[in-house]
């Protein structure tokens, strides 16, 4: 068990190192992400607060700090961790504009190089300057100039995009260049499926994003319950503080209340 928690933080530790050193040589990768700068301190700051108010509201102690710890470690792990998927999910919905316009731009008459570099100013218009796309079509301009071809490109990014339709589109125009398949028709054809895929995963994220909602209403309502009694009923919960049965009743209350919420949590997960 400890060697597989060490293995974890090595993993971890070694991830964040070639993250952020990808990001100052301009390469940025997406399997994960990790806090820097004022967004670090912000939501450590973040983690501590719920620490302290989960501290005081189950046991009305700041030594409980001590034995709670490790929830803000998962906080800010977890916030973290939805940060990258985040960036993961606006990645793909821009990749898929991209090979949209990059099938436009195909019928339109362009070369296959061509067709990606015009999206450039597509993606810029959309999504602005910032935009991950945006910035990947440089990347991939710069590499065109210095005699890289496209289908090396394109696997490279698909490999540091670690999404499988980014992955695959890569894979099959590398195919069809090696194997001197119809580009245009291929990429068009890709283009279409890929893009369904990937707007069938949108609308079913847009139509769980209201039962995501609801679930985040549910983690704050036993709180607000507790401190609406307890406004209107001083000393209504004291029983149960600072003393043995009351502390392994409010123990047991919040085992249930993180049960349910790792329960929630791999529901909406599923679903998605």
């Amino acid at each position: 068990m400890m060697q597989s928690l060490r293995q974890q933080v090595l993993r971890y530790n070694s991830l964040k190192r070639y993250f952020f050193i990808s990001r100052k040589r301009g390469i940025p990768i997406y399997e994960a992400y990790y806090f820097s700068g004022k967004t670090k301190l912000l939501y450590i700051i973040f983690s501590i607060i719920i620490v302290l108010f989960f501290s005081l509201f189950f046991y009305r102690s700041f030594f409980a700090v001590f034995i709670l710890w490790p929830v803000g470690v998962y906080l800010y792990l977890i916030s973290q961790k939805k940060k990258g998927e985040k960036r993961k999910q606006k990645l793909e919905a821009e990749f898929k504009d991209c090979i949209l316009f990059a099938a436009a731009n195909l019928r339109a008459g362009y070369s296959v190089e061509n067709a990606f570099l015009e999206c450039i100013q597509d993606m810029h218009s959309l999504y602005g300057t910032d935009g991950l796309m945006g910035k990947e079509l440089i990347r991939m301009k710069k590499g065109l100039h210095n005699n890289v071809p496209l289908e090396i490109l394109l696997c490279e990014f698909g490999n540091r995009s670690c999404n499988g339709n980014v992955r695959e589109f890569g894979e099959v125009f590398s195919i069809a260049r090696v194997n001197g398949g119809s580009l245009p028709e291929i990429i068009q054809s890709s283009a279409g499926l890929i893009g369904d895929k990937i707007a069938l995963k949108q609308e079913i994220q847009a139509a769980v994003s209201g039962r995501l909602f609801e679930q985040r209403i549910m983690y704050i309502i036993p709180f607000a319950l507790v401190c609406y009694i307890e406004a209107g009923n001083k000393g209504f919960f004291d029983v149960l503080y600072h003393n043995f049965t009351g502390t392994v009743i409010m123990t047991g209350c919040l085992f249930v209340y993180v049960l349910a919420y790792f329960l929630s949590k791999k529901i909406c997960t599923s679903i998605l």
